[in-house]
């Protein structure tokens, strides 16, 4: 049986949704992350040294990196089409591509949105000037590229990759789920229209009762 250890709104959400998806047994064993710093417990590096969510149990091995979990045990099914087809390497573009491009600018913006109320009060008015010039200089144009590609790439088949759902999808949703809690997505209906038909798959919702509270706002 797979052992998922899950943290508390975060990515290993998607490894939930995806055994959901392909029906594989598992069971959860809950991380929860430290109410003030909303970091991950210690307990996740008595499993892995840098104790990062998600982490897998599968036949007698610790599989850390969402990327690397997703394709260890999609291996062969519908969701992950063979390694050098189109539809295969389109899927695996993208399983690289939501963890290497997509969520680092996510996770600046979440970082850098926390730092004025932790500053001294004295030096708020300094600290929120210098998120506001990173935010207009960079991180703002960086995060609607990446908008701008998901609204064509979803504009052309409704799917990340290959024309149908896949483990791109699965990926990609974390990615997107963040973003949207601070993106107005009225002027991107693709990415608006994925989004509900995602949330809307049984699988989903069987891993959003399974995983506990969920909003996509969490960084880990």
């Amino acid at each position: 049986m797979l052992t998922i250890h899950h943290l508390n709104e975060s990515r290993s959400q998607r490894v939930i949704w995806l055994a959901e998806e392909l029906g594989l047994p598992y069971r959860i064993v809950p991380h929860i992350r430290d109410p003030r710093s909303a970091l991950a417990p210690d307990s996740l590096r008595r499993l892995h040294p840098l104790g990062k969510a998600p982490l897998v149990e599968h036949r007698g091995r610790v599989l850390a990196e969402t990327g690397a979990i997703v394709t260890h045990l999609a291996r062969g099914s519908a969701l992950l089409p063979p390694e050098g087809t189109p539809d295969g390497d389109a899927v695996r573009y993208w399983l690289h591509y939501a963890e290497g491009s997509a969520m680092p600018p996510l996770v600046m913006r979440l970082v850098l949105s926390r730092i004025p109320r932790r500053t001294p009060w004295l030096a708020r008015p300094v600290a929120r000037a210098l998120v506001a010039a990173v935010h207009s200089a960079y991180l703002g144009p960086e995060l609607v590229r990446h908008a701008e590609w998901w609204e064509r790439t979803l504009s052309e088949d409704g799917w990340f990759a290959g024309g149908q759902f896949s483990a791109a999808d699965v990926m990609m949703s974390f990615p997107v789920e963040m973003s949207a809690r601070r993106a107005d997505l009225s002027a991107r209906p693709a990415t608006r229209d994925w989004l509900a038909r995602i949330h809307a798959r049984p699988a989903y919702g069987r891993a959003l009762a399974a995983g506990g509270p969920y909003s996509g706002a969490a960084a880990g």
